[in-house]
């Protein structure tokens, strides 16, 4: 087992592991322990109590934070003609077909968002191997293949963010940075949680979220009491 640093071990003596606090607590926390040299990122965890094997029971989706991320995303749209020129329009910041298809399989992975218009999926399918693995492929559930481009570059540049149940049933998505007031943490945390409430498979029995947390690049989890929301 790796040893803990005296900077993780100093954050974790400041969290009572025994308690859930309510989300406004535990945001705080979170900021307040955080030690990275840098301004980390803040991170909601969920563990739901769902089968992912079972297709009634899949939860993925996508949503725009109310106050951003903190990160302007790269986004890479596959189109042509007039949705290409929509797309370059709305700001996307890179706009092509097959030669960006070869300049993937080269190695080349400068972005964080794609997008493809419908007709285009056959070209970006060529890429599966590659995007797939790193959730970068583009799907209807997610928004990221439309006939819409300038609503799905603006709203990755806004501030979307995805979610997706991995076969743990475990939910990782970021809600901002250290640096955002915690208000405006705060804010996030609960327009995710809505979602992903709202999201509850009817299929699914018992207690749903059977665990949730929230944390900082590097920094200790805290956990949250589902039911101060």
């Amino acid at each position: 087992m790796a040893k803990k640093s005296k900077a993780l071990r100093a954050a974790i003596e400041k969290i009572d592991a025994t308690k859930a606090y309510s989300v406004e607590e535990a945001v705080a926390l979170a900021k307040e322990t955080s030690f990275a040299k840098f301004d980390a990122t803040v991170e909601v965890a969920y563990n739901l109590n769902i089968d992912v094997k079972k297709s009634d029971q899949q939860i993925r989706g996508a949503m725009v934070l109310p106050n951003g991320t903190g990160k302007t995303a790269r986004v890479l749209v596959f189109a042509k003609g007039a949705k290409a020129e929509e797309a370059t329009a709305a700001g996307a910041d890179f706009v092509g077909a097959e030669e960006l298809v070869t300049k993937i399989n080269g190695g080349w992975l400068d972005f964080d968002v794609v997008i493809a218009t419908p007709d285009m999926m056959a070209v970006v399918g060529r890429l599966g191997r590659v995007l797939g693995p790193r959730n970068l492929m583009p799907n209807p559930k997610t928004g990221t293949v439309t006939m819409d481009v300038t609503k799905a570059v603006q709203e990755s540049k806004a501030g979307k963010v995805n979610y997706r149940a991995d076969k743990a049933g475990n939910i990782h998505v970021p809600i901002g940075k250290v640096s955002f007031d915690t208000d405006k943490l705060v804010e996030n945390f609960k327009a995710l949680n809505t979602v992903i409430a709202a999201a509850k498979p009817s299929a699914a029995k018992g207690t749903y979220i059977t665990n949730l947390s929230v944390t900082t690049t590097m920094g200790p989890g805290v956990k949250v009491d589902s039911a101060s929301f």
